[in-house]
This record gives C-alpha cells, sequence and structure tokens, in this order.
C-alpha cells in the first residue's frame, strides 16, 4: 500500500483561500482523470466539501506524488502553487488511512462529531467508481471509512460533542435561545436544493417554521424539495424560481443558502432592498463592522432613536460640544449635571473646550481607563477654577437600551460563499456564514466520547493495514496454488500416458488423492504466511515464498492487475 492524501481544509487554510480553491463538479472529474494519468498514480479520488479538498491517490513514489498531486491541485483549482503550497497537508500511508478514518468520524470537522461527511465520502467513491479510478485500495479504503464513521456514531455519543453545520449555524442565529423557541413560526427561504440545503430545510421544519420557500436554478429540483418537505414535515413548502429571490427576502425571516455557484448569489445591495423592503425604512451599514441594530424602547417595544454623540460645534458660537437645549435650566454647562453620563471622547472633548483647547476624538478613543480617570480630575480642577453652580438635585442614572433582534438572518454554508460578507455590515442583520461558524467551534468544548472515537479510529486503522498487508500477499498465495494446480495437471497427463487402460473411476480417485496430498501440504505454509505478512513489516514474506517456491515475477503482477481492474470496472455497488 502506497496510499498518498494532499488537501487543505479549515484547519489549514483561511476561509479566503478555500474558497478560491473550491472544485466545481467538473473540476473534480478532471482532477481525478488527469491524476490516474499522470506517472505516480494508478488510483485515485476527490473528497471536496465545503470546507476540505482532498486528493487521495495510489502512487510508486512518495516525492514524485507528493509533487504531482500539489502541483494537479494548484492547477484545477485555480491558485498558484507558490500560495497554495503553504495551506497543503500531506499524509502518507497509515497517517493517510488515519486520516480519512477520522474525517469520517466527524473528528475533523468544524463542528465535531457531525454526520454529514459520512454522504459526502459515500459521494466520493460513487464518482470515482463511476470514472474507474478507484482500485483494490481506495475502494477498501473508503467502505471501510464508512463503516468506521457508522460504528463511531452507533457506539458513542459522537454526535453530542457537535451538530451538524446545519444546526450549529441555526444555534449560531439564535444566540443562545433555543432555535425551536427562536424559528417557531418564522418564514424561511432556502436558496439551493442540494444536499446541505435539503438538510437545512428539514431542520427548519422540524424546529417549527411557519413556512418554507425553496429557490433553485433547477426548478424541478425546487419543486421535489418542496413536495418533500410538504408530505413528510406537514409544513408547507413552495418552489419558486431564482428571480424570485429578491421578491421572497423581503418576506423572509431567516435565510439558508448553499449553492454551488462561484459568483455571490446574494449582494450586499440585495440584502438591503430586503430590509429596507421588509421595514419601509433605509438600511445602513455600522461603521464598526458589527452588526448594531436600532434600540427599543423596553415599555412599548417602538424603535428609540439614535442619540448620536454632538460634534464639536454643536451649541454656541464658542463650540461648545453639548447641546445646551438639553442642558436642565439653572445648570452651568461647566456642572456635574451637564457632563453626566457622557462617554470618555466627549467628557475630553468637554474639558478641553473649558479649558480653551481641542481635542482630536480618534486620539480620545483610544485612551486607557487610567488616562481616563485623571481626565475626570482634570475636568473637575478645571471647572473649579472657572466656577460651578451646586447643583438642585443628583442626576438620573442613564438607563441601557435593549438591543432590537435583527429583521433578516442568513447562515451562508456555501463555499465559495454565496452572500456578500459587507452584509456583516448592514443594520438589522444577522449573518452566519462559514467563517463565522469556524471562529465560533474553535473553542467548543469537547465532549468526552470524542476519546473513545479516537479509540476505534486507531484500532480500526491497525486493522485495515493488517488487512492490506496480508491482502499484498495474496496474490503471491494464488500463484503458487496456481502452480501447484498446473503441477498437478501434469503428472496425472503422465500417469494417462503410462497406464493407458486406467478406468474412469480408478483415474479420478488418484487425481482427487493427488490434489488432496498438494492441499494439506500448502494449507499451513501458506495460512501462516498471511497471518506473518498481516504484522507490521510483514511485506517481505511475500518476496520470501516467490524465492522458495520459485514463482514467475509476472505471474504474481496479473494476478494483481486483474484484481484490480475487477475493482475498477465493478462500479458503484
Amino acid at each position: 500500500m502506497s496510499l498518498l492524501v494532499v488537501g487543505l481544509s479549515h484547519r489549514s487554510a483561511p476561509v479566503s483561500v478555500l474558497e478560491r480553491a473550491a472544485l466545481s463538479a467538473d473540476a473534480q472529474v478532471k482532477l481525478v482523470q488527469d491524476t490516474v494519468a499522470a506517472e505516480p498514480a494508478t488510483e485515485a479520488a476527490v473528497l471536496a466539501t465545503c470546507n476540505r479538498i482532498e486528493l487521495y491517490a495510489d502512487v510508486d513514489k512518495f516525492h514524485a506524488g507528493v509533487a504531482e498531486l500539489s502541483t494537479l491541485l494548484a492547477q484545477h483549482s485555480g491558485v498558484g502553487l507558490e500560495e497554495l503550497t503553504p495551506y497543503l497537508y500531506v499524509h502518507y500511508e497509515d497517517r493517510a488511512v488515519h486520516h480519512l478514518f477520522s474525517v469520517a468520524c466527524g473528528l475533523d470537522s468544524m463542528v465535531v462529531g457531525e454526520g454529514q461527511i459520512l454522504g459526502q465520502i459515500k459521494d466520493s467513491l460513487a464518482k470515482a467508481q463511476d470514472l474507474h479510478s478507484a482500485g483494490r485500495l481506495l475502494n477498501d479504503l473508503f467502505q471501510q471509512a464508512l463503516r468506521v464513521g457508522k460504528r463511531a456514531h452507533s457506539e458513542t455519543g459522537i454526535d453530542r460533542a457537535g451538530q451538524s453545520l446545519v444546526t450549529f449555524g441555526l444555534e449560531q442565529l439564535a444566540e443562545g435561545e433555543d432555535v425551536a423557541a427562536w424559528a417557531h413560526g418564522k418564514k424561511a427561504l432556502v436558496i439551493g436544493a442540494g444536499s446541505m440545503s435539503s438538510l437545512a430545510a428539514a431542520t427548519l421544519a422540524r424546529a417549527g417554521v411557519g413556512e418554507i420557500v425553496v429557490a433553485n436554478r433547477t426548478r424541478e429540483r425546487a419543486e421535489r424539495l418542496a413536495e418533500i418537505l410538504t408530505d413528510g414535515t406537514h409544513v408547507p413548502a413552495r418552489a419558486v424560481p431564482m428571480d424570485a429571490v429578491p421578491v421572497e427576502l423581503t418576506r423572509a425571516d431567516v435565510v439558508v443558502s448553499c449553492t454551488g455557484a462561484t459568483g455571490l448569489v446574494l449582494t450586499a445591495e440585495d440584502v438591503v432592498g430586503a430590509v429596507e423592503g421588509r421595514t419601509g425604512r433605509p438600511a445602513a451599514f455600522d461603521e464598526t463592522g458589527r452588526t448594531a441594530p436600532a434600540p427599543r424602547s423596553e415599555a412599548d417595544g417602538t424603535d428609540v432613536p439614535r442619540t448620536p454623540l454632538p460634534p464639536s460645534g454643536v451649541g454656541t458660537d464658542e463650540e461648545c460640544p453639548l447641546d445646551l437645549a438639553a442642558v436642565q435650566g439653572g445648570f452651568s454647562v461647566h456642572g456635574e449635571a451637564a457632563v453626566a453620563g457622557m462617554d470618555a471622547a466627549t467628557l475630553e472633548q468637554h474639558a478641553a473646550w473649558a479649558a480653551g483647547g481641542a481635542v482630536d476624538r480618534r486620539e480620545a478613543s483610544r485612551r486607557s481607563p487610567e488616562a481616563d480617570a485623571e481626565l475626570i480630575t482634570a475636568l473637575a480642577a478645571t471647572a473649579a477654577t472657572v466656577g460651578r453652580i451646586p447643583e438642585r438635585r443628583r442626576p438620573e442614572p442613564v438607563a441601557e437600551t435593549p438591543r432590537r433582534a435583527p429583521v433578516l438572518a442568513l447562515l451562508d454554508l456555501a463555499m465559495p460563499r454565496d452572500v456578500d460578507a459587507a452584509v456583516h455590515r448592514l443594520t438589522g442583520v444577522r449573518l452566519v456564514d462559514i467563517e463565522s461558524l469556524a471562529e465560533a467551534s474553535a473553542d467548543a468544548p469537547m465532549a468526552a466520547d470524542v476519546d473513545q472515537v479516537r479509540r476505534i479510529v486507531g484500532d480500526e486503522v491497525a486493522a485495515f493495514g493488517a488487512a492490506q498487508r496480508a491482502a499484498h500477499i495474496t496474490p503471491t498465495v494464488v500463484a503458487l496454488r496456481t502452480m501447484a494446480a498446473d503441477v498437478v495437471a501434469g503428472e496425472i497427463a503422465r500417469l494417462e500416458g503410462r497406464l493407458p487402460g486406467l478406468d474412469e473411476k480408478h483415474r479420478s480417485e488418484i487425481t482427487q488423492t493427488v490434489r488432496r496430498v498438494v492441499d494439506k501440504l500448502l494449507h499451513a505454509p501458506t495460512v501462516r504466511v498471511k497471518q506473518l505478512a498481516a504484522e507490521p513489516g510483514g511485506a517481505g514474506y511475500a518476496d520470501a515464498l516467490r524465492t522458495l517456491f520459485d514463482l514467475d515475477q509476472e505471474t504474481v503482477a496479473s494476478v494483481s492487475r486483474a484484481e484490480d481492474s475487477t475493482e475498477k470496472n465493478r462500479g458503484p455497488r
């Protein structure tokens, strides 16, 4: 076995690189075909998901294989080799097996324990079988990976260590609230009708949304998904064409998008139009880069107008930074009532004004708490110097107003992204995408079941390696038994020449006796050599067997080629 995997994932590369390196379905096919056409590789398969691109191959040379696979990945992804190389990882032989088994169990997923990867591994194997690029090694490897993944999910609680990306994404949108309570009665728009979009639609239906609208470029697939949702979950669902998305955005409360598009499906302008169409108010971008919805009154839930910090020219000809109309009658603009509740930056402006100076707000915003304390002391000294009127009452405490919930929640699970990243800065909108999911899951707690799954993976890797080493000697054993059968047939033919009058009954009995003798003589050595070959370092036993029995190397090789040809041409199971 000379299994090699070269790839990149969310663990090795930033989302921006993964996004650019994403492979279309046609590019995946071409990559596999070019890999098996290359000199070092005899088998190949591609595992491409929203957060990983991996190329698996059976190679005869390690260094040449790494160079060839890396070059092919760069060529088909469109990212230059020099730029891509720092983000690539390489696994070889047992480490490559360990990596795929870990992936199948969800240990290498963005959300630990998610089970959707099993379907993606199954699809990857089916594509390789369709292309006849999966021989004995990759067929055995991927099928065993599926069995290991299923075992991990059935024997442990790895599912409790994390959820699918869809579930995790919805939890992020809900911001700590129970997803079912958050989603109840909402109108959902699902863009795309592939496996991920279908999973998202089913998850939303189970969460209790009031309606699901499915938009897809192929109208028939959208209609089929809507029909399945309506029949299977009893949640009203309908299909719309992609050009109806702008209108549906104004009606939706939550949007999930996961398409195979190479460009943006929803631009910032699309979402701005949806927010304005839904609220009837102009949408704006928050310059801090974070979503900052307008506050809401605790009493009646109505929107409270924003009160921006007063500019330095507000108030009087003397450029006092305070709005004098807001200062209670009878109080000096130097007094405590005037400055109560100010933030540090405005407070410093007021102090500078009182002292006859001017302050740069950007510089003020970078001050430390200790500097603010000194500033307040200086302000008190300035006020004492200028003179102030004693306060008649203490100022009322400034109440913090709650933040209003976003009017639109977007979950972008596509790679490359479907939704413009600028939407993160749009007020009244919450966007969760692959990048923010990666950040949110980076510090997620690991369940105790993860250790048990790791033990399962370790045991299965050892068993797979032993099986492959034992299988490696099988062509030699087959060649040995073929040679023995030829010897028996030759000796029976000589016997018939010497005893031409031998009747059929006696000739058959003699033939069976000779064959039993040969089988008994070969049984113990062949069984034992398979056991020895399964142990680490057991590959040399095949060479010893060929030497001891003077087996023709080409005969052994022809048996191996016949087995590989059968594996490659059997197609999907």
